[in-house]
């Protein structure tokens, strides 16, 4: 969005208020200006403060990407005069320019749902590339370097890493079937197993190295969301569950696979990687938006299950060895 705004309004100056933990992703993006967090270590911003800060920028336009009553009411307050955002929620009065559409329905992907609050201004998309891109800096690279190189990685080998996790976030292949891949993977000489998982997964990422024969390399969770992009980027596969990892390797241009349910507001319609560089997969020859994966309370069920080890252990040969 930053960067489409950058071509219409070259001197514009673009804000972004985000959580504190995404805010390195935007930091080296010559779009934006200015970073408002949205919390402190995890503490949201007291109420009447976040409209003060809002308000000394003097803002002339916000986009609600991520429509909440409380940011709704803290952007009308802080008088910004132009708020975009959905005409479907009870608050949507607080808006001044409205867009009507579903996200829920995922005719179109999130990407362009926020693009199209944009478009709502008169600005036209037609012959632009809206593909999200991930700078890694130089200093960057070379510390993940060294770092890989400390794990005994970058010896000839091709690195495929393993994100089994999601933070529940949607339905997943299940930790039996990423260590089984794993195992099959392993089988190849040229390619090495790398096991990956955010803060509360590494009973998971262990459970997956156990099940893949412990050849693989668990890799702790002590880099920064831009080292682990670094990193990602130095692999010649990405293998992940529907997880804001799996956007991370699109935008580096690293080739992946992804496993997304069969429930149309978990879609990869909607949520899936915005690269050509992709095999995604979806259960086969069950119901849409399935009754008892809705319902289910845990991330694993049995219709991801359909998906095969096979299936998915061919898909990530044809991938490697394009890579």
């Amino acid at each position: 969005m930053a960067s489409i705004i950058r071509k219409y309004v070259s001197r514009a100056h673009i804000t972004m208020l985000i959580r504190q933990y995404t805010a390195e992703l935007v930091e080296s993006n010559h779009n934006v200006n200015e970073i408002i967090a949205y919390d402190n270590d995890g503490i949201v911003t007291p109420f009447f403060e976040l409209i003060e800060n809002i308000r000394r920028g003097r803002y002339d336009v916000v986009f609600h990407t991520h429509p909440r009553f409380h940011l709704a009411l803290i952007t009308w307050l802080a008088g910004i005069p132009i708020r975009v955002g959905t005409g479907y929620r009870w608050y949507s009065f607080l808006f001044t320019r409205k867009v009507y559409e579903h996200r829920k329905y995922a005719r179109f992907h999130e990407l362009e749902y926020n693009i199209h609050l944009i478009r709502s201004l008169g600005y036209s998309i037609e012959g632009l590339d809206i593909s999200p891109t991930l700078e890694v800096t130089p200093d960057t690279e070379k510390r993940i370097t060294k770092y890989m190189e400390d794990l005994g990685l970058l010896r000839g080998k091709k690195i495929v890493i393993l994100h089994p996790g999601s933070g529940s976030s949607a339905r997943d292949w299940s930790p039996k079937n990423f260590g089984f891949l794993g195992r099959k993977l392993q089988e190849m000489d040229d390619v090495q197993v790398v096991v990956t998982g955010g803060k509360n997964e590494q009973r998971l990422i262990e459970l997956v190295r156990s099940i893949s024969g412990n050849r693989a390399i668990a890799l702790p969770d002590q880099l920064s969301i831009c080292e682990f992009a670094a990193f990602i980027k130095k692999a010649a596969l990405f293998v992940a569950n529907s997880t804001g990892p799996i956007h991370i390797a699109a935008a580096v241009g690293t080739p992946l696979i992804g496993f997304y349910p069969h429930i149309t507001a978990l879609s990869a319609r909607r949520w899936g990687p915005w690269t050509d560089k992709k095999i995604i997969f979806s259960p086969q020859d069950k119901p849409l938006d399935c009754t008892k994966c809705i319902r289910e309370k845990s991330s694993v069920c049995e219709c991801m299950d359909t998906i095969s080890v096979d299936q998915v252990y061919s898909a990530a040969n044809q991938l490697i060895r394009q890579s």
